[in-house]
């Protein structure tokens, strides 16, 4: 007699922080013996991992849940699990909204999985969004890609911008161990990865909650030892690390980057506003005059750095000349690209209880101008990059056109390239670019040239 396959799926909104955690439960699920299925509505376990940072993700969560909460009507065996920021920010108030769901737990909560789920499966409806240290991850992540991963170097963030939902829902900051990380990577260059991306909320804090200074009286261990102690690590070729606070970004980070040949030159620096009114609402701890200081270090040391940062328009109180600062700090850097918002209140912050709300129609405006303007500067950006040969890290086939292949340069630039994905794949190749857009890039593969004698 044959049994039937325990079937799951993920749905993962928001940020690399998410993707990491879902990645991690999905190890835990597998280990529990279930498959992944690709599609919904075949599963028996439904796992949303949520994000709370924007009002439209939340209420998305909202909408598939409820078509799930409906056939849970007609098969009761289906388990229907909510986790990440959403779960943690809602907790029970989610169990009142939709009485079929089995399991809620915030983000500290993901590698308890196993032992939660035991519970459900007892019988019990669980909520588990207490804080807690977080527990060290012992289990093998079901990574999307065969080729690059996350590593999350520290969980949680300290810092209070007015705007930001974060600090309530993924708890304070708690950084793994350099032996850990280090550890991680190490099995991950065994299983082939080549590039690895340190996580963290706010990256450059990592170490300060570990024990140890310097006889200098500095920390032992911040980001940029970090990146000294796990650079050569066999077989991982490139590294990159997100996201950097412009408080806490510091000229020996720098340094570090150039020095060190697998750390990328791409830095992901938010400055979220060019207006220090509005920074100083925000509660950002830096002016906008620091922020360009520490553009202007990295091109000092790596001119041809790529940069990528995040803002926010329509924040409340926000004037007409203050993003006018904004778009002109947009215009001076000329970033590579900016992932754009427009304010969103989100519940619990100080922010959105703020009596100087901006109305939808302004925010959306001010969000297209932003937007129009960074396309504008981002296809600029790209223009350095016709001509040149740029090193390509394989990932995938290109879904919409089978006979390319594409990858991402070491300044994170998406490329495109004819090539056979079965040859390709996880290899570093020379791409002479051809072709540029705002955002991606396309040319054509360059035999490797054997050195002359």
């Amino acid at each position: 007699m044959t049994t039937s396959k325990r079937l799951y799926h993920i749905t993962t909104f928001g940020c690399q922080m998410n993707k990491a955690d879902s990645e991690r439960m999905a190890g835990i699920l597998e280990d529990m013996g279930f498959e992944w299925s690709e599609d919904p509505n075949a599963a028996s376990l439904i796992l949303y991992n949520t994000c709370s940072i924007r009002d439209s993700a939340e209420q998305k969560v909202y909408s598939y849940l409820g078509r799930q909460a409906k056939r849970k009507q007609e098969e009761p065996g289906l388990t229907l699990v909510v986790a990440g920021c959403v779960a943690q920010q809602e907790g029970e108030v989610l169990l009142r909204r939709v009485p079929e769901l089995d399991l809620v737990m915030g983000p500290q909560h993901a590698n308890r999985l196993g032992d939660l789920l035991e519970q459900v499966f007892d019988g019990n409806q669980v909520v588990a969004t207490e804080s807690i240290n977080i527990v060290e991850d012992i289990t093998k992540p079901r990574r999307d890609s065969t080729v690059t991963a996350w590593v999350n170097v520290i969980y949680g963030c300290n810092e209070r911008c007015t705007y930001c939902v974060v600090p309530n829902v993924r708890g304070i900051e708690q950084s793994r161990t350099p032996e850990v990380i280090r550890a991680q990577m190490e099995e991950l260059g065994r299983q082939g990865y080549k590039e690895i991306t340190l996580l963290g909320q706010n990256i450059d804090a990592y170490g300060r909650d570990l024990p140890g200074v310097t006889e200098s009286g500095r920390h032992q261990h911040t980001l940029t030892d970090l990146l000294y102690y796990v650079h050569d690590v066999p077989g991982i070729e490139r590294i990159r690390f997100a996201t950097s606070h412009p408080r806490y970004f510091t000229e020996r980070l720098i340094r570090a980057c150039k020095e060190l040949p697998r750390v990328c030159q791409h830095f992901h620096i938010p400055f979220q506003s060019g207006d220090n009114e509005m920074l100083k609402a925000m509660s950002r701890g830096y002016t906008h005059e620091k922020y360009r200081r520490i553009i202007k270090t990295i091109r000092e040391y790596m001119p041809d750095a790529a940069i990528s940062a995040d803002a926010i328009v329509g924040f409340p109180g926000e004037t007409e000349e203050q993003l006018e600062n904004t778009l002109k700090l947009v215009e001076d850097i000329g970033f590579d690209l900016i992932n754009t918002a427009a304010y969103s209140p989100r519940p619990g912050t100080p922010a959105a209880i703020w009596d100087n709300q901006l109305s939808e129609e302004v925010k959306s405006d001010r969000l297209q101008r932003l937007n129009r303007l960074v396309s504008v500067t981002a296809t600029q950006a790209s223009q350095r990059y016709l001509g040149r040969v740029e090193e390509v890290l394989v990932e995938e086939q290109n879904s919409k056109d089978t006979t390319q292949v594409m990858g991402r340069t070491r300044g994170n630039r998406l490329t495109f390239f004819t090539g056979n994905i079965e040859e390709l794949k996880g290899q570093l190749v020379q791409v002479k670019i051809t072709e540029v857009r705002a955002f991606s890039l396309t040319g054509e593969r360059v035999k490797n040239l054997i050195p002359s004698a």
